[in-house]
């Protein structure tokens, strides 16, 4: 996992998951990222990376009212719509 690259996310194809964990292994916010990455994640362990910037290996699934970082947000909300892939 040595080779973990940053690159920006044109797709506006997004949503939470989850970092930050608690010490109950709960985390404490959800990241918005790439839909196509979430399952490769899940499955294989790789890295994703958020709109924020943070990389971390997919865990969770968010619930609804989870809490979502706020850097995140404000990124995904200033992204034209559309990104349908």
């Amino acid at each position: 996992m040595d080779d973990v690259s940053t690159q920006t996310l044109p797709e506006v194809d997004t949503r939470p998951e989850g970092t930050d964990a608690t010490g109950t292994d709960t985390p404490k916010m959800f990241h918005y990222v790439k839909k196509a990455k979430i399952t490769e994640s899940a499955v294989l362990g790789n890295m994703v990376v958020a709109l924020c910037g943070e990389t971390f290996p997919v865990t969770r699934s968010p619930k609804p009212g989870s809490p979502v970082c706020p850097d995140c947000k404000k990124i995904f909300e200033s992204l034209p719509p559309g990104g349908d892939a």
